[in-house]
């Protein structure tokens, strides 16, 4: 583990795999057999279970829990106390470690503070889930999604900047002048 900060306070379990230059801060706690990528940054108070995998550069915020199937791909954000899940019918006294789901958060996407994602999900690249929402269901590419449950309200940009799509179908980021098309419901980035 070249180059990588680990607080005192914190506890890394043996079999847990982290990349170079990435810090795991106050109080956190991840998992043998966790995989956690290059530069990344594991807040205060975070709990990284078993057979979670997270990319290079994932930002993850205070009091934040990623169960065993989550899966975040590279620059995912996840905000302070969002929340994850890995079975659809918990109970106390029936086991169910065989029926844990898988919860994809594609690159990029950004998970607002105390939002609540069920799994067996994915969430698309760059999507942005607002602080509050619940995510029942898969969320689009660059989707913009609010509420309880999360419903699309619009498009996002790769730089987190709302697109207004024109008759053709076209938007430009205000930010990065990024070009993007919405066709048949979807976003793609058309560079060039």
């Amino acid at each position: 583990m070249d180059n990588v900060m680990i607080h005192y306070s914190a506890v890394v379990d043996s079999g847990a795999i982290i990349g170079e230059g990435s810090k795991i801060w106050h109080f956190s706690h991840i998992y043998s057999d966790a995989i956690i990528g290059e530069r990344c940054n594991i807040g205060q108070n975070v709990m990284v279970a078993s057979k979670v995998t997270l990319g290079n550069d994932v930002k993850v915020q205070n009091n934040v829990s990623i169960y065993s199937g989550v899966v975040c791909e590279d620059n995912v954000f996840l905000g302070p106390s969002c929340v994850f899940t890995n079975v659809r019918n918990p109970r106390s006294e029936i086991s169910r470690h065989d029926k844990y789901e898988t919860t994809v958060v594609g690159r990029g996407a950004t998970i607002g503070a105390n939002a609540t994602i069920i799994c067996g999900v994915r969430i698309g690249r760059y999507a942005f889930i607002g602080a509050g929402a619940v995510v029942t269901k898969d969320v689009p590419d660059y989707a913009l999604v609010v509420g309880n449950p999360a419903r699309r309200i619009g498009w996002i940009s790769r730089h987190g900047q709302r697109l207004d799509f024109n008759e053709n179908g076209i938007a430009v980021c205000s930010e990065s002048g990024i070009r993007y098309k919405l066709t048949e419901n979807r976003v793609y980035d058309i560079q060039g």
